[in-house]
């Protein structure tokens, strides 16, 4: 899947003509409708290519973003089920600890893979992505509040030859199962574990392999 978004990111680099355009072209990705609109909806805001917010951004202070993305990635990533069970699958700690190092450098690479290309989506299909009126979103994504969940697939659709296209979605398809079957299992560990050895304390091992499955 890494493999296929890198593809798909060169693909948007040249469909754009590089990084620069990117910039110069996203202030201007704005809908037919938010330009006959009285509100701000839809216009992308004058820092959007800044990491670090100013203080004075209309999205609040930065360090509110900063303090409150630490603690939920503490809590997600180092005390949630379903990504804890994983680390202790490995075949030792030294496998463990090389799996979240691997992985959370795997987490730069979204910035490039994922935020622009989105933005691509934006440049590219900006009647579609920008809508900005709860109505043309309504029409175009069945989402009154927004239609940049449709930036990503749009553009794999709509930017990828057929073989590429058909492995990128057969990806996508596959991570999302692959996240179904850690929740499943985390449940069904939990439930096998916390919940039924409580009332069975000396149940033996076939039965809880059936109870978990």
């Amino acid at each position: 899947m890494i493999l296929s978004a890198f593809i798909l990111m060169i693909i948007c680099y040249t469909k754009v003509g590089g990084i620069q355009l990117i910039k110069e072209l996203y202030p201007y990705a704005v809908a037919d409708t938010a330009l006959f609109s009285n509100s701000t909806c839809g216009i992308p805001p004058e820092d959007f290519f800044s990491l670090i917010r100013p203080l004075d951004s209309v999205d609040g202070p930065p360090w509110v973003g900063i303090v409150g993305m630490t603690l939920l990635s503490v809590w997600y990533w180092c005390s949630d089920q379903v990504i804890v069970q994983r680390a202790l699958a490995a075949k030792n700690v030294t496998h463990a600890r090389a799996g979240c190092i691997v992985a959370s450098s795997l987490k730069f690479l979204s910035i490039f893979i994922m935020v622009i290309p989105g933005m691509v989506a934006r440049i590219l299909f900006q009647d579609k992505i920008g809508c900005a009126t709860p109505e043309s979103c309504k029409q175009i994504c069945d989402n009154e509040a927004s239609c940049t969940d449709i930036a990503y697939p749009i553009i794999v659709i709509e930017l990828m030859p057929n073989g590429l296209r058909g492995l990128m979605l057969a990806c996508m398809i596959a991570a999302l199962m692959s996240s179904l079957t850690s929740i499943f299992n985390s449940s069904s560990t939990i439930f096998t574990i916390d919940i039924w050895q409580r009332f069975r304390p000396k149940a033996p091992q076939w039965e809880l392999l059936i109870v978990g499955r």
